[in-house]
């Protein structure tokens, strides 16, 4: 084969791990926001008229358990067995307990276990979805060439509201066509089917078009006697594992508080009726992946480190402005502007954030550090419920915000400046 050939046969290999890891963001985060979504109008008829709107968050906070696990367990595999294998181990186990999820009956079937056996499917499903993301988006990111890596990733970490977005549409259309009876009987299990099938698909694109990067693929026989997390623990990986943790947990609670939070503001504070405040939060959540992309493609002009250090300490001034001017705004198209600029302020940050976490760490513990990193940091952020409100009775109740949201901002700032330069992870110099 000529240097020629080769070079094509590369770039196509690229293109085509790159192709897997956009889409499967996307796939991953269907599923992710597809109970926090999709279950809410069908809640009663599956959980019970009493506490159904709570009984919807424990089966988001099962996905966010099983999320961390997932990292633990397939990360290491990842690093030891192969990225793409691990994939394919991870979109099949998606498939399955979504699939599940479709075919459970409801509460006048099955009462209370409905609750709990969809929790277990979707506990076992973050299982899966955390083992999914620890290789997909490393082995699109090895195949990346530098110049192109921050782009790459602002693109893959634009599918989080692009799916979530989605999802929105399709519940809304489907609960206008069908109605609150249909929707409750079935309509919601099409969207779980059709997340299914969403992995499935991918599963067979992995299987027939993807392999690993060549810099994984030279290192199999250190890879097969390797202990990826001994090794993430100790040496100059202990040390970027814990700025990538400090900048990540800052990165959750932006995303919190400028969406989950917000979004309760706007009924309880600016008092918007429910379908403007979908509304509002359709806009902001849909225009925030642009911001993801543009700061995702900046960060290769200065530098992943030098990025998180200026975001974090810009963060830190805007968001918590911004948080507490969107209550009060005059009008419906005020509040759409000031909650799209929060959702730039804060959550446009996770663009870089692909191509960042893979230059901290070196090939045979990257899949480990990329997963653990990402999703250990969301553990104390998702604990807000408990932490907030007793921070509210002290401060107020958007003082409180303000001041997570200045926080997280430093947290960032912090990560970034603990980290190291960008590093390539395909060619000849590793992040070290």
């Amino acid at each position: 084969m000529t240097s020629g050939t080769t070079q094509v046969a590369r770039e196509q290999a690229a293109r085509r791990a790159i192709r897997g890891g956009v889409v499967g963001n996307y796939v991953d985060q269907f599923d992710i926001f597809l109970p926090v979504i999709a279950l809410v109008p069908a809640a009663a008829a599956l959980f019970g008229p009493e506490h159904a709107g709570a009984n919807t968050g424990l089966v988001f906070v099962a996905t966010l358990l099983g999320r961390p696990l997932g990292s633990i367990i397939f990360g290491p595999m990842a690093d030891r067995l192969g990225r793409t294998r691990v994939t394919k181990i991870a979109l099949l186990g998606i498939f399955a307990t979504t699939l599940g999820i479709a075919l459970v009956p409801d509460f006048h079937t099955l009462g209370f276990w409905t609750l709990w056996l969809i929790a277990l499917l979707r506990f076992l499903g973050g299982v899966f979805l955390g083992g999914e993301y620890s290789a997909a988006i490393p082995l699109a990111l090895e195949w990346t060439p530098q110049r192109r890596r921050g782009l790459v990733s602002g693109l893959v970490m634009s599918m989080s509201p692009c799916a979530n977005a989605s999802i929105a549409a399709l519940t809304a259309l489907l609960y206008a066509v069908l109605g609150a009876d249909g929707y409750a009987r079935w309509g919601w299990r099409a969207l779980f089917c059709l997340g299914a099938l969403l992995a499935l698909a991918l599963f067979f694109y992995y299987q027939r078009h993807v392999r690993d990067a060549p810099v994984q693929r030279s290192e199999s026989a250190r890879r097969a006697e390797a202990r990826p997390l001994a090794q993430l623990f100790s040496g100059r990986s202990r040390y970027a594992f814990m700025g990538v943790f400090i900048l990540m947990s800052g990165l959750w609670i932006m995303t919190n508080m400028a969406v989950v939070v917000l979004t309760r503001a706007l009924s309880t504070q600016a008092q918007l009726p429910a379908q403007r405040v979908t509304l509002v939060m359709f806009a902001a959540t849909l225009l925030s992946a642009p911001a993801m992309l543009l700061a995702g493609h900046a960060s290769t002009f200065v530098g992943r480190r030098r990025f998180f250090i200026a975001f974090g300490l810009a963060s830190a001034v805007l968001a918590p402005l911004l948080y507490a001017l969107v209550p009060v705004v005059p009008s419906l198209a005020a509040v759409v502007a000031a909650a799209c600029a929060l959702q730039w302020a804060t959550v446009a940050g996770y663009g870089p954030v692909g191509a960042h976490l893979v230059e901290q760490f070196p090939s045979r513990v990257r899949s480990s550090g990329y997963g653990i990193g990402y999703s250990v940091s969301i553990v104390l952020p998702a604990l807000f419920p408990y932490y907030l409100p007793w921070l509210q009775r002290a401060t107020g109740p958007v003082a409180a915000v303000a001041l997570l949201l200045a926080l997280a901002g430093l947290l960032v700032c912090t990560g970034g400046w603990l980290a190291r330069a960008n590093g390539q992870v395909n060619g000849t110099r590793q992040a070290t």
